[in-house]
């Protein structure tokens, strides 16, 4: 089978909490629906979560979303420790493709939806995303599409995208409000980017991620 694993990585840190992580959490459910009860997206993409704070952890290991009757709930608090979660993201990559591949499945290249809120309160965090997205470190490097919101630093999602990088417009929309469309996003982009592997087959597809999204600003990702 093709596969296209993706990763979601939300900040849980105590900034989070109130309505940012009951926003996140009402739409799990929502997410959990639209691909279980799509078949031809269900077969073709698989889905984890990683929660972090202090520290991070894998609170669903990557599924096939048709087979789980839900999805665990995110908590806050705690500090925002990004090192944390890209270490932990990478080594469940490594063994999740690892896995897949040994299963006789070919695997495209995994997919992480990035959130946070605030500033990375860890030293060292950069080195750990460079172990995670340097394909000549980790063959296994996934297109991670970064989003911020309230008093998360642009530049710092910038430097954590690879993709495409997004930003709340604190002028147009509430945080509740920007993670709604953060939701939609997400989900549109497992729909479609299944869709797009159904009907090209062993010719590849193109991943779908929208690029402008209501309520956030689009960053550059033009480092140097």
């Amino acid at each position: 089978m093709q596969i296209l694993p993706f990763y979601l990585v939300c900040d849980e840190s105590a900034s989070m909490s109130g309505e940012a992580i009951d926003t996140v959490n009402a739409a799990l459910p929502e997410l959990h629906q639209e691909i279980s009860e799509n078949p031809t997206v269900a077969d073709k993409t698989r889905f984890a979560l990683i929660g972090f704070s202090d520290s991070a952890a894998v609170l669903q290991p990557l599924a096939d979303l048709s087979e789980l009757t839900t999805l665990p709930s995110l908590s806050a608090g705690g500090m925002t420790s990004f090192g944390s979660a890209f270490r932990v993201l990478r080594d469940a990559i490594e063994k999740d493709v690892t896995s897949l591949k040994a299963e006789g499945n070919e695997v495209y290249r995994p997919v992480v939806f990035f959130l946070s809120d605030g500033l990375p309160t860890d030293d060292g965090w950069e080195s750990a995303l460079e172990d995670l997205e340097d394909k000549a470190r980790f063959r296994y490097a996934p297109k991670i599409i970064a989003f911020g919101i309230s008093e998360a630093d642009p530049a710092i999602i910038s430097r954590v995208a690879n993709f495409r990088g997004f930003m709340q417009n604190d002028s147009a929309v509430t945080p509740a409000s920007a993670l709604r469309e953060f939701a939609k996003s997400l989900t549109q982009s497992i729909v479609t980017s299944a869709t797009s592997m159904a009907a090209q087959g062993n010719n590849g597809f193109d991943l779908q991620v929208e690029e402008t999204i209501p309520g956030f600003t689009t960053l550059s990702l033009d480092k140097l």
